[in-house]
């Protein structure tokens, strides 16, 4: 597009600040997506080994979508680093590097999926007027140049079974827990086809599940600062007390002996 050199460099000097923002901001919103995976990851050991193995499918979820978030950060991070070592190269936007489209796309992509990084969105306007009409298009659809890890850990589907089923086995066997396929496998099948039972397992789950946010959340929001920019959020040591109400259920797994 065509721009003057002097309203270009400006526009390029903004990005840089807005980037080097969003790095700030993503080494705060990291904290409490690194604690919340780690309750998680323990929730599932602790159902796994009381036999809860429904339970521990739906609570992986959870570990899942914080896992994939924290990779994507780890992309996103790369991406604002990549753009404010070269952003002179902007100032050309048709000239840019294959390295350089693919990080300028890859923070465009993630601007409207990463609500813990604003500035992500005022950095999409300037880059969106820069590379123009079709490269905001491929950006906003997750085609073309943008990478397709970054589309898949931003827009993966957390309960795809397979991906639990791979979670879970994992942690299984990292706890030492063998699991009965037989008995795995059913009980696969029924969180596939039994939607009344798996209605009210999420409703379970998501009442615990907020009962375990809000107690991992008081020392970020239960003070006067809650709405302040989160730069000025205390750290937090993401600890929980709040135990899972056990529901007695078929056993699925055996500890190995």
């Amino acid at each position: 597009m065509g721009f003057f050199h002097g309203k270009t460099s400006k526009q390029t000097s903004r990005v840089k600040k807005l980037l080097k923002l969003a790095l700030s901001r993503l080494a705060i919103a990291q904290r409490p997506r690194l604690a919340r995976k780690s309750i998680s990851h323990r929730d599932v050991s602790q159902l796994l080994a009381l036999g809860h193995l429904h339970r521990a499918f739906l609570r992986a979820e959870q570990l899942i979508e914080e896992g994939n978030m924290l990779e994507a950060f780890n992309i996103i991070e790369l991406y604002c680093n990549r753009l404010i070592k070269h952003a002179n190269q902007l100032d050309k936007p048709h000239e840019c590097g294959e390295d350089i489209r693919e990080a300028a796309a890859g923070i465009m992509f993630a601007a409207g999926r990463c609500s813990d990084l604003p500035e992500l969105l005022f950095a999409r306007t300037i880059l969106a007027n820069k590379f123009g009409g079709d490269f905001t298009m491929m950006t906003k659809e997750g085609t073309g140049v943008v990478d397709p890890m970054l589309v898949w850990k931003l827009s993966g589907n957390k309960r795809n079974m397979e991906i639990k089923k791979k979670v879970v086995k994992e942690i299984a066997a990292k706890n030492n827990v063998l699991l009965d396929f037989n008995e795995f496998q059913e009980v696969v099948e029924q969180d596939g086809s039994s939607n009344v039972r798996h209605h009210h397992e999420l409703n379970h789950e998501a009442i615990y599940q907020t009962d375990m946010d809000e107690s991992f959340q008081s020392d970020f929001y239960h003070s006067p600062s809650r709405n302040k920019d989160p730069c000025d959020m205390s750290n937090s040591d993401g600890t929980n007390n709040g135990q899972p109400k056990q529901k007695n259920m078929k056993t699925s797994v055996r500890t190995r002996r």
